[in-house]
């Protein structure tokens, strides 16, 4: 299972060379989407590794289930059958990439605008 999750950052990692780069402590503070994005592509050499990429799944999945429970409307509407995490993972990284202009806003409204154009509620 290691490895998966190891294939599955390397071939993020040469997708998107820009957002390989050392770790600091200061990323996990995750002011901003950009701190968020490179958590969740951390490369695999980087000593802190193993810290990113476990925050980064939890604080996606944290936020989603958070917004599970509590919202009274919906506008995030996920189909019945899930996608794998990873596979989530790497397309938000991805969908952040090509969306710059949210890089310095608070990840969580940046991880549901992601979910609500992957998985929007019908009207």
């Amino acid at each position: 299972m290691k490895w998966i999750a190891g294939a599955f950052l390397l071939a993020v990692l040469m997708i998107n060379p820009v957002l390989a780069g050392d770790l600091t402590v200061e990323d996990f503070d995750v002011n901003t989407t950009k701190a968020l994005v490179d958590l969740c592509s951390a490369p695999v050499d980087d000593p802190l590794y193993p810290k990113a990429i476990h925050f980064c799944h939890g604080y996606l999945v944290g936020a989603y289930h958070y917004y599970a429970v509590s919202s009274i409307n919906s506008f995030v509407c996920p189909p019945e059958e899930r996608p794998a995490r990873n596979t989530i993972v790497e397309q938000f990284v991805q969908w952040a990439v090509d969306h710059p202009e949210y890089w310095e806003e608070v990840p969580v409204e940046t991880e549901f605008r992601f979910l609500s154009e992957l998985w929007p509620c019908p009207e």
